[in-house]
């Protein structure tokens, strides 16, 4: 997802390197004076990142940070007649909890989870299918905001298209799923459901920052 650090480079600390969470990147600049690291959404840009100096990477987000300003006046503030949906899972599967909140107040309207053995994905689709019942229930107009492309293409084909394979852990997890689709499939709305402009906007309010 845009804007949401997966990956960690860690180029001074108890052990440089690339990590997967931020749990296991804190393990190696806790207590290490003048520890040096960032987050990236993405592994391919943590790996170019590694391979260049951290003071590099940061002149370098820096010029990318003018970009989205620029790219803010053009598109404009977000709609605040909307609701927005976020998903955090510690590991890949891991622990996995979802949530929808007002767009304006960041007022929680729905929460989810924890969930056993899920992926970030799969909770940003339960996120999104979840806040079109909520809309449809009350009539409302009022747009859908998500950051995950994974999870809106997944919605406007009615499927959840995880490679995650079906365990005694997560079982309650998939007949979530089953059930998401079934609504997908035998529900019609009209409620827009629109990327999260991150690097615009900044994180979308329904982040629950664990960066």
């Amino acid at each position: 997802m845009a804007g949401k650090n997966k990956y960690y480079v860690v180029w001074k600390g108890k052990k440089p390197g690339i990590y997967e969470n931020w749990n296991d990147c804190k393990k190696q600049i806790q207590g290490f004076e003048g520890a040096r690291y960032m987050g990236f959404p993405e592994k391919e840009e943590a790996r170019a990142a590694f391979d260049k100096s951290y003071e590099e990477t940061l002149k370098a987000r820096k010029v990318k940070s003018e970009a989205d300003r620029e790219t803010l006046a053009r598109i404009g503030p977000p709609s605040y007649n909307s609701i927005a949906v976020d998903a955090a899972s510690s590991g890949n599967p891991g622990v996995m909890e979802y949530q929808g909140v007002d767009t304006r107040s960041g007022k929680t309207l729905f929460a989810q989870g924890p969930f056993h053995e899920g992926t970030n994905n799969i909770g940003e689709f339960l996120a999104i299918v979840h806040g079109l019942a909520y809309l449809k229930k009350r009539n409302s107009n009022r747009v859908i905001y998500s950051d995950s492309r994974t999870a809106i293409s997944w919605v406007k084909k009615k499927k959840c298209n995880t490679r995650l394979k079906e365990s005694d852990k997560n079982g309650e997890l998939f007949h979530l799923i089953r059930r998401a689709e079934h609504w997908l499939q035998n529900n019609s709305y009209t409620t827009p459901v629109v990327k999260w402009e991150t690097r615009a906007w900044g994180e979308i309010p329904a982040d629950f920052g664990r960066k």
